[in-house]
């Protein structure tokens, strides 16, 4: 490949197109009298310069602030978003447009439904409307099953409160469903074709095991639908998940592949160019003709010509041309994510894969070499981003792309042509859907394998300053890396190097801080602590919902001993990271709740334990115990042998309730434990005269409304901290449960902003609360 000076001329009209775009469509006033005060200064820049360039940008970014205030202005004017300013509840005529998301039942949490709808037709308030606005429509509860088998493309009838759309979304409102839905009409010959296709392709991997019948759909049509968050979450700390969803790279493998199998057969010129538009239109129709469908229809294209035309001037000028073209046609694309990704992914496979695949030549043959190159590229120019999104750097992102990277391409052509050959033989799809699930196999493994290691991810300040030093580290690594790829001992050795690296939990400077007496852990939306006993011994309560992150902080805290776990109750997002609590550490003994629900939780633990020989008690009300250095005192829960009540959602209603609460007092300091005990149960131990008064508050419920003032009060605490994830959708910690403990003179602080929180005490007693990261 030539290494010619790249062509940035068209570089500023794209970004002040994405920059108008992203204004333009805010919604906000002041935003967009920026974005005119922006142009109008690039307007006297070309009166002082005269420069074409300038001019340009002038134009694009003063057009595109124009196209996304009249799309916003068209989405705010339709009567689905006035009814939604009010709240109303109407019945509505909606298009399917796309298959639902569907996120499982959490903790008391029913599962919910989400997916995108066009409304045709709205009633309410004594009115009907006819128009086409799209509309985000939720379900939950049982309504989610039957919302699940209507096919995309039917039209159906709905009863649904509105509520306004998020800030710069493209939706003109949330319709709340308040059912299942009424089908009126089902989907059109296209949807239909279209439809019996991917059907096609699932009863194709229906041989392969769960996770490979879910993956390779997501592969190669962008059908989630199989996808598990135990998936999602480990493709996407080992820098997988642009592999769960359509990407550009599905188009560019399926493209080459068609192009390689024309010239074979002796297909020249123009043919070769029809054969490569049908293929992109082929792709287009069966992963729908939704905008990131589209956008990463174009992206591809642009990678895949990039990559064919062996320069980077012209793949970045295709780039910016494409970028142009996309916003122009959906403005709202500049403020999505998946368009930044797209877009960064695209410029890294132009600007870097090309020179690295050279330099690997030498060594490697030339698939191979384009196996790893492009999606290391992909991951190191998305990796800031990726950052800013999760507040949290893929350690282990660049290995994993480079062993899963030479499988993407035989799993996803294998599963287009199961695809296509559903249509004409289902034996012989059958067979080629699975080889395709076993050469999706090895990227399943990469990816559970590589987010099981203890430093597979870091925690990253999402600061500007922070972002910018990762992204100069991401740019500084890209320069050098084609000198590095270029030796084969060099490249081992630093392959070396970096699975040494993974093998062990990351150090971060400053944490855990020296002297600590108990960490709330960053586990998420769940509950995780550690009160330390002794050099790398401690009490554990709780392991919130996933192993990995309970792990982590296990690991960086240096424990190596659990004298004693405390499982507050058996909810999920308590009990759920137990294996990364009993992962290379020795537990002596496991107290849980006395009442043994959810079923299922409940005999995991005891198994488990059961396995590895760990007894498994409950603790009187009122025990008290010493454990090393910490002495406790069990206060609750007070009802022992309570009956089973069951709530509307299908959930005890004594679940939370009946978590143990526990005073540790430990180096002079007390802290209170309280699970997720209700205000109900809250009372019963105030009224019990049991001694609450406490130095550091575990805040019930991850700090949710239900809090008794009296409760709180009691405690006299110092500090309150709820352990609760970040943007969680139960709204934890409520605002108003933070200001009570504001007012009660407590200093209140979340896991979701400061992540993990330790706690020291200098010889006075007076405490100290240190963040792992940065609000």
């Amino acid at each position: 490949m030539t290494d010619e000076r790249p062509d940035l001329r068209l570089l500023p009209i794209a970004l002040a197109a994405w920059g108008g775009s992203w204004l333009g469509t805010s919604g906000r006033t002041m935003l967009i009298m920026i974005g005119a005060a922006a142009a109008m200064a690039v307007l006297l820049g070309l009166i002082l310069r005269r420069s074409w360039l300038i001019a340009a940008t002038a134009l694009t970014l003063a057009g595109l602030l124009l196209i996304g205030w009249l799309h916003q202005a068209a989405l705010t004017g339709t009567a689905a978003s006035r009814l939604a300013r009010s709240r109303a509840i109407v019945t509505a005529d909606l298009v399917i447009k796309n298959d639902p998301v569907v996120q499982p039942s959490d903790g008391i949490r029913p599962p919910y439904l989400s997916l995108r709808a066009s409304e045709n037709r709205l009633a309410g308030r004594g009115r009907q409307w006819r128009e086409r606005a799209p509309v985000l429509v939720t379900a939950s509860g049982e309504a989610v099953a039957r919302w699940q088998r209507v096919p995309v493309g039917s039209m159906v009838r709905v009863t649904a409160r509105l509520d306004t759309a998020r800030p710069g979304s493209d939706f003109a409102a949330v319709a709340r469903a308040a059912g299942a839905p009424l089908i009126m009409e089902q989907p059109g010959l296209g949807a239909r074709s279209v439809e019996h296709v991917r059907a096609g392709l699932r009863r194709a991997v229906a041989r392969g095991s769960p996770e490979q019948r879910a993956l390779v759909p997501s592969l190669v049509l962008g059908d989630t639908a199989g996808i598990t968050p135990q998936i999602r979450a480990d493709f996407l700390s080992t820098g997988l998940t642009h592999l769960t969803a359509v990407s550009g790279a599905n188009l560019a493998i399926l493209i080459a592949f068609l192009m390689i199998i024309a010239r074979w057969i002796g297909v020249r010129g123009w043919w070769l160019r029809m054969i490569g538009l049908a293929g992109v239109a082929v792709f287009v129709l069966l992963c729908r003709t939704e905008p990131s469908v589209l956008r990463a229809a174009a992206m591809g294209l642009v990678a895949l010509a990039a990559l064919g035309m062996s320069g980077r001037s012209r793949g970045l000028r295709s780039l910016c041309v494409a970028m142009v073209i996309l916003l122009i046609m959906d403005p709202w694309l500049g403020r999505s994510l998946g368009f930044a990704l797209s877009v960064l992914a695209t410029g890294g496979i132009i600007w870097w894969s090309g020179r690295w695949v050279v330099a690997m030549r030498p060594w490697l043959p030339k698939i191979v070499a384009e196996s790893i190159a492009v999606p290391l590229a992909a991951h190191l120019a998305t990796l800031p981003v990726a950052a800013a999104i999760s507040g949290q750097v893929s350690m282990v992102g660049i290995l994993t792309n480079a062993v899963a990277g030479p499988f993407v391409g035989p799993a996803t052509v294998l599963g287009f042509a199961a695809a296509g050959l559903s249509v004409l033989s289902s034996t012989l799809a059958g067979w080629v859907g699975w080889a395709s699930c076993w050469a999706a196999q090895p990227i399943l493994w990469t990816a559970h394998y590589g987010s099981a290691l203890p430093g597979a991810s870091w925690s990253w300040p999402v600061t500007p300053v922070a972002l910018t030093l990762l992204a100069t580290a991401c740019l500084l690594i890209g320069v050098a890396m084609g000198q590095l790829l270029g030796s084969r001992w060099i490249a081992a050795v630093l392959a070396l190097l970096m699975i040494m690296a993974v093998l062990r939990a990351p150090a971060q400077p400053g944490w855990p801080p020296k002297d600590w007496l108990a960490v709330a852990c960053d586990v998420g939306q769940g509950d995780g602590l550690v009160v330390r006993i002794a050099e790398r011994s401690a009490i554990v309560i709780d392991t919130g919902p996933d192993p990995k992150p309970m792990r982590s902080c296990l690991d960086q805290l240096g424990i190596r001993r659990v004298s004693l776990m405390i499982l507050s109750h058996f909810h999920a997002d308590h009990v759920g990271g137990l294996e990364g609590a009993l992962a290379g550490r020795r537990v002596d003994r496991i107290w849980v709740s006395p009442y043994a629900s959810p079923t299922h939780e409940a005999e995991v633990v005891r198994q488990r334990a059961a396995t590895l020989g760990i007894p498994v008690t409950v603790p009187d009300l009122g025990t008290r115990r010493s454990v090393g250095a910490a002495e406790l005192s069990v206060l609750g829960p007070l009802d022992r042998q309570p009956s089973p009540v069951i709530s509307a959602d299908g959930q005890s209603a004594l679940e939370n309730d009946l978590s143990l609460v526990i005073m540790i007092s430990i180096d002079r300091v007390r802290i209170l434990f309280t699970g997720d005990v209700e205000p109900e149960e809250q009372r019963r131990v105030l009224a019990s005269g049991a001694d609450l008064r406490a130095d550091v508050l575990k805040v019930p419920h991850h700090g949710s409304s239900r809090q008794d003032p009296d409760f709180i009060a009691a405690t006299h605490a110092q500090v309150g901290i709820a352990s609760a994830g970040q943007d969680n959708s139960y709204g934890h910690p409520a605002p108003r449960t933070m200001q009570l403990l504001r007012s009660d003179g407590m200093t209140a602080l979340c896991t979701c902003i400061r992540g993990s929180i330790a706690l020291t005490a200098d010889r006075s007693g007076r405490l100290r609360l240190v963040g792992q990261r940065s609000p």
